[in-house]
């Protein structure tokens, strides 16, 4: 299976689909929501090792730190969707 994927590629009702899409708010804040001062708790985690890699570049490129970022996005992921209103 070949990974190069070509635009002539594409599925013919493209232009149809994304003119229905439907534009949600975001699940997930910027990287720069992620870093903030909270009292935290410290736990023993095993994280896909391909997430991690990733989350890790990105902090690197951005000066931040992958942890925090990590712990913003199970904190959104928390209040969006197992919080109870």
């Amino acid at each position: 299976m070949s990974n190069n994927i070509r635009y002539t590629d594409a599925p013919t009702d493209m232009e149809q689909l994304l003119d229905t899409a439907v534009i949600t708010d975001g699940l997930l804040p910027s990287p720069s929501e992620l870093v903030r001062k909270t009292e935290k708790e410290r736990i023993t985690i095993a994280i896909d090792k391909h997430s991690l890699e990733l989350f890790r570049q990105y902090a690197k490129k951005h000066d931040a730190k992958y942890q925090s970022m990590i712990n913003g996005v199970l904190g959104s992921y928390a209040k969006k969707f197992l919080s109870h209103k």
